[in-house]
């Protein structure tokens, strides 16, 4: 897969393509539903596959300080879409200047002039331009002035539990599930546990005096971390390739036995005796254990602890 970081990377006798266009936080089960749709389009009629994305999210250019908490890194995005299909990720660097451009100059510049849709694919919500004023059937109308075709796809629902209603699949649901600790549900949305990247740093080390010695998350700025409380989940190392993922028990909060104040993200890695200061690495949440707690002694919350790691072992083997 080619990846461009604007639109200047595009190579010199680019022909046509089929485009979609999105944010596409957390690659999502609707998010993977429009690419397979513009791979499939692409396919059928010869040609490349981009996937169009933003960096930093526009909300945050545009409103500053209402960044959403972020699903998906952008590493992690290219990953995401590389494996659905998509030949080209190309990143348009969101900035002032582009919010304020018209939805009728943003396709003729960028996507006529500069990548020769054929076709563009995107969601039925789909919103662009300044002050968001472009919609799917503007989309359609400069479609047949300057010839390329127009696919709205429609959201991707499930059945609620309460009767009569429907859960749409986004990246607004998964937040709130991931910020309420439903990270079962975070998952049945994205078709995958929902994942953390970071950087393991020192901790106090009272996890290794405990005997529980824990791997100290620093997470990106915006990362949406799950809600206080200890999950199952796997842990990987990013930095070496082939290596299977490991099994740990994660702990997210302050820490309130010891009247902790920082919020951390941990991870206790299960059958490996082995440091990870200073490794790129990932955990994803597969379970909620239990909720945090405070407890009256070192010795209750290591008993606690112990049933946190045989409750792990059930979930995950």
């Amino acid at each position: 897969m080619q990846r461009w970081r604007g639109l200047e990377f595009v190579p010199g006798g680019w022909g046509r393509c089929v485009a979609t266009i999105g944010v596409f936080d957390g690659v999502h089960l609707g998010h993977q539903e429009l690419i397979h749709r513009a791979v499939r389009l692409a396919e059928e009629r010869g040609l490349p596959s981009v996937l169009v994305t933003f960096d930093p999210h526009p909300a945050e250019v545009v409103r500053p300080g209402s960044h959403p908490a972020q699903l998906t890194t952008l590493r992690r995005k290219a990953e995401l879409v590389e494996q659905l299909g998509i030949d080209v990720f190309c990143v348009l660097p969101f900035t002032l200047e582009l919010s304020r451009v018209p939805a009728d100059e943003f396709v003729h510049e960028s996507l006529v002039e500069q990548l020769h849709v054929a076709a563009v694919v995107v969601g039925e919500n789909f919103t662009f331009g300044y002050r968001a004023a472009g919609t799917v059937e503007l989309l359609s109308q400069l479609g047949q002035r300057f010839g390329f075709a127009v696919e709205g796809a429609e959201l991707v629902t499930v059945p609620n539990s309460s009767p009569a209603s429907e859960i749409t699949f986004s990246s607004t649901y998964i937040r709130a599930c991931i910020n309420a600790g439903d990270v079962t549900a975070a998952a049945a949305a994205l078709g995958r546990p929902h994942r953390l990247e970071g950087i393991v740093v020192r901790g106090d080390r009272r996890g290794h005096e405990l005997g529980f010695p824990t791997a100290n998350l620093s997470t990106p700025r915006f990362a949406a971390v799950p809600a206080d409380g200890v999950y199952a989940g796997q842990f990987s190392l990013l930095t070496s390739a082939g290596r299977e993922p490991l099994m740990a028990a994660m702990s997210v909060g302050t820490n309130p036995t010891f009247s902790g104040r920082e919020r951390r993200v941990e991870a206790f890695v299960l059958d490996v005796d082995e440091d990870f200061y200073g490794q790129r690495v990932a955990v994803d949440f597969v379970a909620r254990l239990r909720d945090m707690e405070h407890f009256d002694s070192p010795e209750s919350l290591v008993e606690q602890m112990h049933l946190d790691v045989r409750r792990t072992r059930e979930l995950l083997s």
